[in-house]
């Protein structure tokens, strides 16, 4: 396969896992969940899903719901101490298997984190047994030739997120102005700043 085939493949595998993504009645009660946090939302993950998971709360940040990454790893170190009683976890992990992500949850649980929402893919999961809903990523398979590095696996991820964001965007009636408000650097600041904004 040449380069601009290989490409085109990858590009269409990730396009039809995004496409193939099962909307259940978990995702809806994930926004009505979150809408309804007295807290933040805390996000976790490890690995390229820890990276989508920090995307995914700096989205929701700047489009009006509070919201935090905690890293899988660091938060055995201390960084536990951010957790309240009145937060959300969101967990992202594809396999649903990592250590990492499997302990934080437990600990959350502990420190009085009510609601556990897990992302995932794989049916064995045990993440699976942690949450309280349950985001299926379906079975995504990787664009990548090996079917290892996560490809398809973070497309559908980093959609789902977008979705959940932009639902509870409009849900909060969340206007151009408040989305300037909250960016007041670069282009997109520019272009969506009013007069009465500090300079």
């Amino acid at each position: 396969m040449n380069i601009k085939e290989r490409m085109r493949a990858v590009l269409d595998a990730e396009a039809a896992a995004i496409q193939a993504v099962n909307i259940t009645d978990d995702f809806e009660h994930a926004v009505h969940i979150i809408q309804n946090c007295q807290g933040k939302v805390l996000v976790t993950g490890i690995g390229k899903a820890g990276h989508i998971g920090n995307k995914f709360a700096a989205t929701l940040c700047s489009t009006g719901t509070p919201a935090v990454f905690l890293h899988a790893a660091e938060a055995a170190h201390g960084d536990l101490g951010i957790v309240s009683d009145k937060d959300v976890m969101i967990a992202f992990s594809t396999s649903g298997k990592s250590r990492e992500v499997l302990e934080i949850l437990e600990f959350a649980r502990h420190l009085g984190v009510v609601h556990l929402i897990g992302v995932t893919s794989h049916p064995d999961s045990a993440l699976r047994d942690q949450c309280e809903l349950i985001l299926d990523m379906g079975d995504t398979g990787e664009a990548c030739p090996l079917n290892l590095t996560p490809t398809s696996s973070s497309a559908v991820m980093l959609a789902i997120g977008d979705a959940i964001a932009m639902s509870l965007m409009e849900s909060r009636g969340f206007t151009k102005e408040d989305w300037g408000k909250r960016h007041h650097g670069g282009y997109l600041g520019r272009v969506t700043r009013t007069d009465n904004m500090p300079h």
